[in-house]
């Protein structure tokens, strides 16, 4: 049996890796693939009357591990000065703003025909209201640079802003002024520690001269955000400043106390990292999806009771995303069609008190939003195949100006 399950995991992981490939030719998100083949893998048991174990706990750790790797790998890649400065504010609007716009809409919506209680309507609300770096990343890989820099950014603040909304409200069941500055207290210290920690961790990635460093790296940096979490600190902050630090070395010279880390050994052993996460971040990735393709029901995705409001929902996404853009000034294509609900939709979602949840918002309305979200971001990966170099140039000036 064992023998079996590790023959089974390894021959799906060489299908996921063919997914990955044939997204840039065939435009079709590996993400739809994977929870296609993790469902179709469920059917396939229960025809041959395989019996399986009740994988449905290891989802929220694979997930949580998941998320932190895809913020790292995507923090690694993107390349920050003060000529990024216009780009970033952007992003960082482009991400809150629908977020509050569209929870606050969901709130309403959710408490009035549903006669539920706000602020369970809220936590429900929330999960749908942010964006997937986990599927927006990978999928931009071949968009031009600016897009591609745009939707890191705005998928990573997304994740952050949505983890810290979503933690707000459940940890404050009184939203008071007091809470607001118990919650300002917390971004300080979090963003204290994260400068603290990422120094260290550059410090030991340089000191460290055994062959084995990567490994204990990686788990510190894991070890770190389950403890922030624990906490209730928003420990994917942390995971941004430190991307964004190492991916940057070269750009820091003009700071002196960086000259004490060998920043040009520091900028190699970084890269090497780098390279460790993104190998790491497409396992954990596509282990999560296709374990929630096999722990998802048929009768889930095809639930006609929840399409009306699944399909409101993605509507709201898209009206509110364009409206958002079109204010900021940044071209609807190929970046407006970039806004998928995805593993963390799923994880907020799983995090849910029982206490808290309300009858709309079940997993049939979550996996369709995910699905529509995805084709609807398909569109956009179509379209950016097909833009040529001047329209490039056209928009990396309206996401910097």
């Amino acid at each position: 049996m064992t023998t079996s399950i590790i023959i089974a995991v390894c021959i799906l992981m060489l299908i996921a890796y063919l997914f990955d490939l044939s997204t840039a030719k065939t435009k079709i998100l590996s993400v739809i693939l994977l929870l296609l083949l993790g469902w179709a893998m469920r059917q396939g048991c229960y025809l041959l009357g395989v019996e399986t174990p009740d994988f449905a706990s290891l989802l929220p750790v694979i997930g949580n591990i998941g998320l932190l790797l895809i913020v790292l790998e995507g923090s690694l890649e993107l390349e920050f000065d003060r000529s990024k400065i216009p780009l970033v504010k952007k992003s960082f609007y482009s991400s809150i703003v629908p977020i509050i716009l569209l929870a606050l809409i969901l709130t309403a919506l959710f408490s009035y025909y549903g006669n539920n209680d706000w602020r369970a309507s809220l936590l429900s609300a929330i999960p749908l209201c942010v964006i997937s770096s986990a599927i927006a990343i990978p999928t931009v890989r071949y968009f031009d640079k600016a897009s591609r820099e745009f939707v890191v950014y705005e998928s990573s603040f997304s994740d952050i802003i949505g983890v810290l909304f979503f933690n707000f409200v459940i940890y404050n069941e009184v939203i008071d002024v007091f809470s607001f500055l118990d919650f300002g207290k917390e971004i300080l210290v979090m963003l204290v520690l994260s400068f603290v920690f990422t120094i260290l961790l550059a410090y030991l990635l340089n000191k460290i001269e055994n062959h084995v460093k990567f490994t204990p790296m990686i788990i510190i940096i894991i070890m770190i955000y389950f403890i922030s979490k624990y906490l209730h600190l928003p420990g994917l902050l942390f995971i941004l400043i430190l991307g964004l630090f190492l991916g940057n070395l070269e750009r820091l010279d003009s700071v002196k106390w960086i000259h004490k880390l060998n920043p040009e050994m520091l900028h190699n052993e970084a890269m090497r990292l780098k390279e460790i996460v993104i190998e790491a971040t497409f396992l954990v990735r596509a282990f999560f999806f296709l374990l929630f393709g096999f722990l998802l029901e048929t009768k889930e995705i095809l639930n006609l009771q929840t399409l009306p409001w699944s399909l409101s929902i993605f509507g709201l996404i898209v009206l509110i995303r364009f409206m958002v853009l079109k204010i900021l000034k940044i071209p609807i294509s190929p970046v407006g069609f970039i806004a998928p609900r995805g593993l963390i939709t799923i994880l907020l979602f799983l995090s849910l008190p029982a206490s808290q949840t309300i009858g709309i918002v079940n997993k049939s309305l979550i996996v369709q939003v995910i699905i529509f979200t995805s084709l609807f971001m398909m569109v956009g990966a179509i379209k950016s195949g097909k833009s040529d170099n001047s329209s490039e140039e056209n928009i990396e000036e309206q996401l910097q100006g």
